[in-house]
């Protein structure tokens, strides 16, 4: 492909998404004219993420310097999140303007904004998320009566969980009763209830189903990859808020090759990856993961760029049978004309939103 041609293909995108954001507006409240400047970079971008290894893309990305390279001239600003549901609110509001998340949290935003708030830019991780139980609880059946733990109500591992024990059976309550009681904690605090004896398990992801298997005594029930077709299913992907994706399409490009550069040395440097993670969780949080939490969590996880879009519309399913949110439409919700530009540019396939993009 000529350099000319690939150009040829960014600008093209970069226009297409000009033209298209313009009609869907921004987060429901104050939009944003559409910039006449297809290539129209911010003057400061605020990215939030998680500091854990479902995260790994964004921590790479910080430590070995791909988002400030690739920024250029754009200040990065960070911010830590812990569970999805907040990072959502926070780029409702316009606190942030991108974000990594679960699924479960962005098909909320999107629908709990008729569909203006954000768009699915790209995929981050795979796999990574397990229900850890104590020891005596050998099956489904076994959990009836039982108190388990998830992140936070209506996060990507509280719909899972929530899904999956209706799938066998056993109901639980968004509110309180149920066959299984369900009480979304943060992720510290469930590693000591577990401890104590307080709770009985916990669906979450890595490294924290690691950490209760490693420190806790806890033991796997169920991996979630054994639910999915070939086990892939969206963990984390990147979203940005339309308005900012109106305004700043230069940006948002530079963003995307940020990750696709994180992904993309993760994959072929593994153990320096697995150490720029530890490293940035150490820094952001001041408590490393030990070695043998890192090692079991690390290949639970799988890294890439492909959304998997057609993971999604399953998880939006699952949430509506979870009761955390209601039934909607999630045509519109991806946005991968600038990514795909990109993949072409180097030469790589480009990647399907499963009908869920924008035209």
């Amino acid at each position: 492909m000529t350099l000319f041609r690939t150009r040829a293909l960014v600008a093209a995108a970069l226009l297409a998404v000009v033209g298209l954001t313009a009609a869907c507006g921004s987060s429901g409240e104050a939009a944003s004219a559409p910039s006449a400047d297809p290539t129209a970079k911010a003057a400061e971008l605020r990215l939030g993420f998680f500091a854990n290894v479902t995260h790994a893309p964004a921590l790479v990305g910080l430590s070995e310097g791909f988002l400030t390279k690739n920024l250029g001239a754009t200040k990065l600003s960070t911010q830590v999140f812990n569970a999805g549901p907040a990072a959502i609110e926070a780029l409702r509001s316009g606190s942030i303007d991108a974000t990594y998340i679960g699924p479960s949290p962005s098909v909320n935003g999107f629908l709990q904004t008729k569909g203006e708030a954000l768009r699915i830019v790209s995929g981050a991780a795979s796999g990574g998320a397990q229900l850890v139980v104590r020891e005596g609880i050998n099956n489904v059946a076994d959990l009836k009566g039982k108190t388990l733990a998830t992140p936070q109500l209506g996060n990507t591992q509280d719909v899972a969980l929530r899904a999956w024990l209706d799938e066998n059976g056993l109901k639980t309550s968004v509110s309180s009763g149920g066959d299984v009681t369900i009480t979304p904690t943060e992720n510290a605090t469930t590693l000591q209830l577990f401890r104590d004896g307080k709770i009985d398990g916990a669906w979450l992801p890595e490294p924290w189903s690691s950490r209760l298997v490693l420190e806790a005594g806890a033991k796997v029930l169920v991996d979630e990859k054994t639910l999915w077709p070939e086990g892939k299913f969206v963990t984390t992907q990147l979203i940005v808020r339309t308005d900012f994706l109106n305004s700043y399409p230069g940006t948002v490009r530079d963003l995307l090759a940020a990750n696709l550069e994180s992904v993309e040395f993760i994959s072929a440097n593994s153990e320096a990856a697995k150490k720029d993670t530890n490293n940035q969780i150490d820094e952001l949080t001041g408590k490393p993961l030990t070695q043998p939490t890192i090692d079991r969590a690390w290949p639970n996880l799988d890294f890439t760029y492909d959304p998997l879009a057609a993971s999604l519309q399953k998880s939006a399913d699952d949430a509506v049978t979870a009761g955390t949110t209601k039934q909607g439409e999630l045509t519109g919700i991806y946005d991968l004309r600038l990514l795909n530009a990109l993949l072409a540019e180097q030469g790589k396939p480009a990647l399907g939103d499963a009908g869920l993009g924008q035209g």
